[in-house]
């Protein structure tokens, strides 16, 4: 530094850049220009050598994370939550339901990988009235800023809707419409292919057209408001663009979550699961409405 800056100058402004806050930083190299104008080219050098340095440091940091991304184990750098919540009742009748998940997803450079699993269970007056599982693998390959390219694999069971497998893969496009701090949406298409097993020994195996959709947004600090959907249509021929498919399903889960802590958040989440050619005897709508705590790792 310049011998022209005052003492108390420099003390300042040595003392903010050990700090290592950068608000602060750049508050007092401000303050300083003001205070002493006739030092300003020397305030205006030492800031230049300041963000310099900061951005030699950050991408000395970017390269080694990306060291550590590229080195990782196959079982290295996932996150994930668990959700969990039930209920019980006595009386007039007797009630039990349980409902569990979890997600997983881990990022790499441009690849990134997600798992999630549901499962639902009730059981009322000594009858089971709901056994639902379902389980997802997505990967993804983003080639672009907001373009990204998908592979599914699903496997479903419902067997009080009469579905004792239901077994699905899918690829194709997707694109971020959105995505910032506090609001993301994503959508994305492609062809499918699934197979249905009935409980009645039936089985199906069609092409089909999978449309879908993430889209979360933080309301408030503490609340946030998540919608996912996924549409599947059936052809009965080899057409991969649906017109008019002989079944379409139709999964949509609506969750509001608040968060009790930097890993504990509660939701309330509505799902609604359409199926248009149901087996017979069997409705084609189905919802669930949950309450849950979800513990994210």
């Amino acid at each position: 530094m310049s011998a022209q800056l005052p003492d108390g100058a420099r003390q300042m402004i040595d003392a903010a850049l050990e700090s290592g806050d950068d608000a602060k930083i750049a508050t007092v190299l401000e303050l300083a220009r003001s205070t002493w104008p006739d030092e300003a080219d020397e305030i205006v050098e030492i800031e230049s050598e300041w963000k310099a340095a900061k951005t030699e440091r950050a991408a000395a940091a970017a390269k080694a994370e990306e060291e550590a991304i590229r080195s990782a184990g196959l079982f290295d750098r996932w996150s994930g939550e668990g959700e969990l919540g039930g209920f019980q009742s006595s009386g007039n009748s007797d009630t039990v339901g349980l409902s569990a998940g979890l997600k997983l997803k881990r990022e790499g450079i441009d690849w990134s990988h997600r798992l999630r699993a549901r499962f639902d269970y009730q059981r009322q007056n000594g009858v089971t009235s709901r056994e639902q599982l379902l389980a997802v693998y997505e990967p993804r390959w983003q080639f672009g800023e907001n373009v990204f390219a998908y592979g599914l694999a699903q496997y479903e069971r419902d067997q009080i809707q009469g579905i004792d497998g239901r077994y699905a893969i899918s690829g194709g496009l997707g694109y971020k419409v959105v995505d910032r701090e506090g609001l993301s949406l994503a959508v994305k298409a492609g062809p499918a292919y699934r197979v249905t097993e009935y409980t009645d020994g039936r089985s199906e195996s069609r092409l089909a057209g999978l449309a879908g959709f993430d889209f979360d947004w933080q309301i408030f600090e503490r609340l946030t408001l998540t919608q996912d959907a996924n549409a599947v249509a059936e052809t009965g021929g080899e057409a991969l663009v649906i017109v008019d498919g002989s079944n379409t399903t139709l999964n949509l889960i609506t969750g509001l979550d608040f968060k009790v802590s930097d890993s504990l958040r509660a939701r309330m989440s509505y799902q609604l699961d359409y199926d248009s050619n149901p087996p017979a005897g069997k409705v084609s709508t189905d919802t669930l409405t949950r309450a849950t705590l979800i513990y994210g790792f």
